[in-house]
């Protein structure tokens, strides 16, 4: 198959796009807001929590997306999620002066409870529009979609609260929801996933702890879930280590600051495209180690590169080079949890996920603060690192090396499971990690694939 295979999938490339503008929206508020509130109220802890605010629902929401994606058509839950993003966000168009921090509060909270409802459900449809000889290919494009995402939502939010206020911000907004419900509202080919019949006889909190027991009783799912806390710990510490990295060590200010953040999504881009292409075919569980042991790596050269030099585009150079890593991580570990979880665990399965990384992203960001001035920076900095590295040999010996010690990753042994998953009646399956696993009752998803 050529390189644009998965790209001839029309359901897939409109949800690819409407994933596009849903993110360019979210980012431009996500850089917009805390800035509005550092310019009401000149508080750094103030602006701290208006980010804290908007990184908490994502782990109180999580039973509640998870159910929802598993429960109801995926599609109709991401045109209601658009139209609800647009609707709390009104607010800000009415509001003026010192009262308008409340409502800022509000919205930020508001807005990232209803991202939290996005993402699984929109990853959870990924394998019901892709063939599945395709599926890390389309989680490498929606990778590259998040990077150029970054770029063009947080440089618009930025550029239109500087130089023509927040209703500019919320025109701009508005309309990147808009877009992405319009593409969202059509159906997609028939060959995209339903709901299971009886799911909406369940209870939900049933069948969110139906969906927990399912991952506590996946091997798989475990060592994912363990690779996955130890890099969301890892990249909570950086976001605080990193602004401390560029002012006291490099010397720098705030648009060094600015330009080193934003110049991984370069490494982004190049690396969704590599996912996309020559890398379709590496096994997933291969992307998220290799993908996490070298941003581990390079995060070790980058911390003690200093100490040799602190030539500030040397730097810019690395922090775009270690953005093409986190991709390749990004885009395996998504397409280990949506491979394992199968049709009908997707969405829980994908909302926990998050839900880890929004906690362990929130722990680190405490540890950092609580030991960056009694550890010192670059030993802290280097903790940082080894917790990437850490979580990229945990995937590579358990999901990589012990799959291929048992033989689960033969073509036969996948016609298997596929097969198995779509007997009738249901019956007690075999899981792709070699385990039975009674949970798997209905259709497999038509391929296998965050982070």
């Amino acid at each position: 198959m050529n390189r644009t295979g998965v790209l001839r999938q029309r359901g897939f490339v409109r949800l690819w796009t409407a994933a596009f503008f849903s993110e360019t929206a979210e980012w431009m508020l996500q850089v917009a807001l805390p800035v509005l509130v550092y310019q009401l109220t000149g508080s750094a802890a103030s602006t701290a929590t208006s980010m804290m605010f908007g990184l908490l629902p994502a782990v109180l929401m999580s039973p509640l997306a998870g159910v929802l994606a598993d429960r109801y058509e995926r599609r109709v839950v991401l045109c209601l999620v658009c139209a609800g993003q647009a609707v709390v966000a009104v607010p800000l168009l009415i509001v003026d002066g010192g009262g308008a921090l409340p409502v800022v509060f509000l919205v930020i909270a508001a807005q990232a409870s209803l991202a939290a409802l996005f993402e699984p459900a929109r990853n959870a449809l990924v394998p019901d529009l892709v063939p599945a000889d395709e599926l890390t290919a389309a989680n490498g494009l929606m990778g590259m979609n998040s990077s150029v995402a970054r770029l063009v939502g947080a440089s618009l939010g930025g550029l239109l609260l500087g130089f023509a206020g927040l209703h500019w911000v919320m025109a701009a907004y508005l309309a990147a929801l808009v877009l992405a419900g319009a593409l969202l509202l059509p159906r997609f080919p028939a060959r995209a996933g339903t709901p299971d019949a009886g799911a909406h006889r369940q209870a939900m909190v049933r069948q969110w702890l139906a969906g927990l027991a399912a991952i506590r009783g996946d091997r798989t799912l475990r060592i994912t879930g363990v690779t996955l806390l130890l890099s969301a710990i890892a990249q909570g510490m950086f976001l605080v280590l990193f602004v401390l990295f560029v002012l006291r060590t490099l010397g720098g200010g705030e648009p060094e600051v600015g330009l080193l953040r934003g110049v991984q999504a370069v490494g982004g881009l190049a690396a969704g495209l590599l996912v996309a292409t020559a890398l379709r075919r590496v096994r997933p569980a291969a992307l998220l180690g290799w993908g996490t042991l070298s941003v581990g790596l390079l995060s070790v050269l980058i911390w003690h590169l200093p100490a040799i030099t602190t030539e500030f585009w040397l730097y810019v150079g690395l922090f775009a080079l270690v953005g093409a890593p986190g991709v390749i991580s990004a885009a395996g570990l998504m397409s280990v949890l949506q491979t394992t979880a199968g049709t009908e665990l997707a969405g829980r399965v994908l909302s926990t996920g998050f839900a880890a990384m929004a906690a362990g992203m929130a722990g680190g960001m405490q540890l950092a603060g609580m030991f960056a001035d009694r550890v010192g920076l670059p030993g802290l900095l280097t903790v940082q690192a080894a917790l990437h590295v850490l979580a990229g040999l945990v995937a590579l010996a358990f999901l990589v090396r012990g799959r291929r010690s048992v033989g689960t990753d033969t073509p036969e042994k996948a016609d298997t499971v596929e097969s198995c998953h779509t007997c009738s009646p249901p019956a007690t399956c075999t899981s792709p990690t070699g385990e039975t696993n009674p949970s798997s009752t209905t259709s497999a998803p038509k391929a296998a694939t965050t982070g």
